[in-house]
């Protein structure tokens, strides 16, 4: 019975120790972080596990630049992007010009990397040319009608002046042999 309790103690001892590893130590406890530019002042990043699977929860990278002039930018914490799990980006942060960013990934990861970024202005689309807008069939009807209230209306009237004189005509014909009398 004793030995029991302490094969027992052992286990959850041995639980225990591993809890804490969480994630990190399922898949080698590093990350490969992959830095860019996003085409105008912001800098993207897609975090990887270091075997190449795709991150199963957010970490809380930081990014720092350092610019032409002594210029500087951050620490900034990168928020994850829309585009899918482990990508995310900084936002309009730099200015002009070219800068050597680092990335780097808190415990249990103790992950950085740097690369060179060139940041540009971000572009504006040209304005749109003005187009002359004309009323859609639906505007139209909504305004008064149109060509089918004429065409409509046409058909009754010609079907009231055919009706009128059959009636007229019928009325006055004299009654036949053995037709009531009129």
């Amino acid at each position: 019975m004793r030995t029991l309790r302490i094969l027992a103690a052992a286990l959850v001892a041995a639980c225990l120790v591993a809890l804490p590893a969480g994630p990190a130590a399922a898949h080698g406890g590093k990350l490969k972080l992959s830095v860019g530019g996003d085409g105008a002042g912001g800098v993207t990043v897609q975090a990887v596990y270091s075997d190449g699977h795709r991150l199963d929860q957010p970490v809380r990278l930081t990014l720092t630049a350092k610019g032409e002039g002594d210029r500087t930018a951050g620490p900034v914490q990168l928020e994850m992007s829309g585009e899918g799990q482990g990508f995310y980006s900084s936002g309009p942060l730099l200015s002009p010009g070219r800068w050597r960013v680092t990335v780097t990934a808190p415990a249990p990861y103790k992950t950085s990397a740097t690369a060179t970024v060139q940041a540009r202005p971000a572009q504006t689309p040209p304005a749109p040319r003005p187009v002359a807008v004309q009323a859609g069939p639906e505007e139209r009807d909504r305004s008064g009608g149109g060509w089918w209230t004429y065409a409509a209306g046409g058909l009754v009237a010609v079907a009231l002046l055919a009706a009128v004189p059959l009636l007229l005509v019928r009325r006055r014909r004299p009654a036949g042999p053995g037709g009531p009398a009129a």
